[in-house]
């Protein structure tokens, strides 16, 4: 039975405002914060369990139903005051539930013929749009390296829509990056970064054969060391003249491209 929790000096619910807002909290421990019905479906789904689960007397009869299930499958959970998980949530409406979640998905694979590099992306909006495309087009691993936003902070969270429980996410240096896609995998990636005038025509560019797509940041580009370790430059054309595009629109088109290509074999 749930254990109730009317105090936001409670320990536990001290921990979980830290898992929200402080990226060492979540890099410590290990874990992050879900919120909402449909997002914790995605993550029971996805058949790794929870740490915790807080709710409130809001939640839905649906958000009931997985708490009870949770329950059964030995999950702490916690009944909170309602003004309690008001008070932890990061969206304007709350649903009344919140689930801990494990890291699990930073482990890579063996091997892989799709990576995602995603480079100096540091608005989370954008970070959890283009990792939710990447889900969609099925991206094997996506690497994330310095100067990029926590891909577990809630807002990437919750504009990934779920696509956390379907990819692996590895936060990398650069060096581990080109040693994966060049050392690891078998044959190799091709490190292809987006660059907005320069380099091939995307159309025109072979993206059948094992690659790992850069995208660089929405304000300065790719870093130094991206540019260093990439094989080649793609871009998009655009026939409007525009200088550039949004980065999860430019991922967007690329990534999609890949299953373009690769859907013609």
């Amino acid at each position: 039975m749930a254990q109730f929790i009317s105090s936001t000096h409670n320990s536990r619910v001290q921990q979980v405002r830290a898992l929200l807002n402080q990226k060492c909290a979540r890099t410590e421990s290990g874990c992050f914060v879900v919120e909402g019905v449909r997002l914790a479906e995605e993550a029971a789904a996805s058949g790794s369990l929870p740490r915790e689960i807080y709710f409130s007397q809001t939640v839905s009869e649906r958000g009931r139903q997985l708490v009870a299930k949770m329950e059964t499958a030995g999950v702490e959970t916690f009944e909170l005051s309602e003004s309690v998980l008001e008070s932890l949530s990061a969206t304007e409406t709350s649903q009344g539930l919140l689930m801990v979640m494990p890291q699990s998905g930073t482990t890579l694979p063996v091997n892989c013929d799709f990576a995602l590099v995603l480079d100096q992306i540091r608005d989370p909006g954008n970070l959890g749009t283009i990792l939710r495309s990447a889900a969609a087009a099925g991206v094997k691993a996506v690497f994330l390296p310095p100067g990029t936003a926590d891909a577990f902070a809630p807002k990437v969270v919750r504009s990934g829509m779920g696509a956390h429980f379907r990819l692996s996410i590895q936060s990398a240096e650069w060096p581990e990056i080109t040693h994966y896609c060049k050392s690891a995998c078998t044959p190799p990636l091709r490190l292809l970064l987006a660059e907005s005038g320069g380099g091939k025509d995307c159309w025109q560019t072979d993206l059948k054969a094992p690659i790992a797509l850069v995208i660089g940041g929405e304000a300065d580009g790719a870093s130094q060391e991206a540019r260093q370790a990439v094989d080649d430059l793609i871009y998009i054309p655009m026939p409007g003249n525009f200088e550039s595009l949004n980065a999860a629109v430019a991922a967007g088109i690329l990534l999609f491209e890949v299953v373009r290509q690769r859907s013609q074999l």
